[in-house]
């Protein structure tokens, strides 16, 4: 029988971002709340401290940030056809683990959603008519408007620190920015960073073409700053540590860096670490939840947490499973079409150039994780989508964000992978190459879903999740729409050599190489229950104390990086709790 604890106001499952904003906005309601977090505590000091934390091969190549997946996998599979084998060595994506979760190893890339990207299914229908939509293809609309949502975009990027510039306040458009971006309120809270030679290069060329190229926006300080918390950042060195590690100067935005430290002093606010939440309890006629039972690390044993309001805030994928295995929401048959558990899972497709110069150095040795010009000309608003075949779009960058010898070694393509040949050309095309990628959009389909596995289960008795996933032919007419539109920059630029990587037509899901850790969808929102498994506020429409948080409630994946749009629901959420839900406990729609 599991122990049980004293019951709390709040339960929280997982300290990431998420948890982490949902802690602090319901701990200055003087609620009291716990957090259960699965992996071990981590601080600036002492857990990324310098020169530790820039241990290339201990963090970038053998993820020690990272879940290891002896303790927490799923199975994969493409088709239904296929047998789904288990996620055992990290490559595709890699969630965090402990105290601050993926937001302690992001690279800061930091957007709001274009305008479309809201009512998509809407947009679509109104310009080219519902019989573009692809039959295999669940498009759908958000159930908030943008205008809704602003304020809690803005919020996050003041919270987390984020640096920019912007290009459309209040429908005024400015130079320099995104022109394309959806109007703002005010400016970032930050200006941008100052850029590297390889964004110097890419901007002038393709301003020279009448494209409108801007500096990234990140969560990377390019300056002092000091939030709403009292939290501090300082400005950051340029050092190339950002994605897969933690920052050691407080410079990247993070969970640890923008609000533990003050949630951590809120006298009404615990958590629990080697805390791995097995399921939410239910009342007896399902309709509440009463808490969740996890399993202590340290004591080997089961434990309840009773509460009266349960907050999902894992990784978007731990979340989907703890759904699927505590009964909240119908799960999603990809042969009937019905349930909204484990629906509309979509990922990211990306791709890019390599470009090689001879007589140029790039200093790659000096990046970070948001560095850049970024081009939105062929973003989502920019496309027209009966004409090219496709619905999407993707942004385009030049930023090295790193020089570190092992995993970012550019070198033309056809060179050694080791040996004397590889010594040489290293010799020769360190330091003289830089890149252009894109970063595009993923829609949703029938047929790329989660559920729970037939056969294998975890060591706790439970089934793993299963994720059945392979690229549609949408993304891959898009993929190749922006290897030619980026060739032709190219072209322009003149390197002595390139080459572009880019998924070719026909090409299967491979879980071995890094792509994004951008795993949306699985707990959606919708209009209704039949659409997904959460209302507008991320609040369940089957248990209304059970609220989930993060990308897992995306309809389909955006083209830009997924913070943004995760940290401005997480608001947004807390916002309707503190508002609506606390003095009347119920649905909220």
């Amino acid at each position: 029988m599991a122990r049980q604890e004293k019951k709390k106001d709040v339960v929280i499952v997982g300290l990431g971002w998420t948890g982490s904003i949902i802690g602090m906005e319901l701990a200055q309601e003087g609620l009291e709340i716990v957090a259960l977090e699965r992996g071990p505590e981590q601080n600036t000091v002492p857990t990324f401290k310098y020169p530790q934390m820039i241990d290339e091969l201990k963090y970038g190549v053998r993820f020690g940030l990272m879940q290891k997946p002896r303790n927490s996998t799923l199975t994969i599979r493409r088709t239904q056809a296929e047998t789904a084998l288990p996620y055992r060595s990290l490559g595709s994506f890699l969630p965090g683990d402990g105290v601050g979760g993926a937001g302690t190893h992001w690279n800061g890339q930091n957007w709001r959603p274009q305008l479309p990207e809201y009512k998509l299914r809407s947009y679509v229908e109104e310009r080219w008519g519902a019989g573009i939509i692809p039959e295999n293809m669940t498009l759908m609309d958000y159930p908030f408007s943008y205008d809704e949502m602003e304020p809690f975009f803005d919020r996050f990027e003041r919270v987390a620190g984020i640096s920019g510039k912007a290009g459309n306040i209040n429908g005024d458009i400015i130079e320099g920015g995104n022109p394309f971006e959806a109007p703002r309120s005010r400016d970032y809270p930050m200006p941008p960073m100052p850029h590297t030679w390889d964004g110097e290069k890419f901007l002038n060329t393709t301003k020279a073409m009448g494209y409108h190229p801007f500096p990234s926006p990140g969560g990377i300080a390019s300056t002092s700053y000091v939030n709403e918390y009292g939290m501090q950042m300082g400005p950051c060195n340029h050092c190339g540590f950002c994605e897969r590690y933690g920052c050691y100067q407080y410079s990247k935005s993070s969970p640890q860096t923008s609000i533990l430290d003050a949630l951590r002093r809120m006298p009404n606010f615990s958590y629990r670490t080697g805390a791995e939440a097995l399921r939410v309890e239910m009342a007896a006629d399902g309709k509440t939840a009463t808490g969740v039972t996890y399993f202590d690390e340290a004591a080997q044993e089961e434990v309840f947490q009773p509460a009266d309001l349960v907050i999902l805030a894992a990784y978007s994928l731990h979340n989907a499973h703890l759904m699927l295995v505590s009964g909240i929401g119908q799960p999603y048959d990809a042969v009937t079409g019905e349930g909204v558990t484990g629906k509309n899972y979509a990922y990211q497709i990306t791709g890019g150039y390599s470009l090689h110069f001879k007589d140029e150095s790039f200093n790659p040795f000096v990046g970070s994780g948001a560095n850049g010009i970024t081009l939105d000309d062929f973003s989502i608003s920019q496309i027209d989508f009966e004409r090219e075949g496709f619905i999407g779009g993707a942004y385009w960058r030049a930023g090295q964000t790193n020089g570190q010898p092992i995993r970012s070694m550019s070198l033309p393509a056809g060179t050694p992978s080791w040996g004397a040949g590889w010594k040489e050309a290293v010799g020769e095309w360190y330091g003289h190459a830089m890149g252009i990628s894109a970063h595009g959009s993923h829609m949703a389909y029938k047929t790329n879903y989660l559920d729970l596995d037939p056969t294998y289960k975890d060591r706790h008795g439970r089934p793993l999740m299963r994720m059945t996933f392979n690229w549609q032919p949408n993304e891959l007419r898009m993929n190749a729409f922006m290897e030619r539109k980026i060739g032709e920059v190219v072209e322009q630029m003149a390197p002595d050599l390139s080459n572009p990587s880019f998924k070719k037509d026909g090409a299967q899901y491979d879980v071995r190489p890094y792509q994004t850790t951008h795993n949306v969808g699985g707990t959606i929102m919708g209009e209704n229950a039949t659409e997904g498994p959460l209302n507008r506020y991320s609040q369940a429409w089957t248990q209304h104390n059970v609220f989930v948080m993060g990308a897992g409630n995306f309809v389909q994946n955006t083209q830009y990086n997924p913070t943004g749009l995760v940290g401005g629901l997480a608001y947004w959420t807390a916002h309707a709790i503190r508002t609506q839900y606390l003095s009347n406990p119920r649905p909220l729609v």
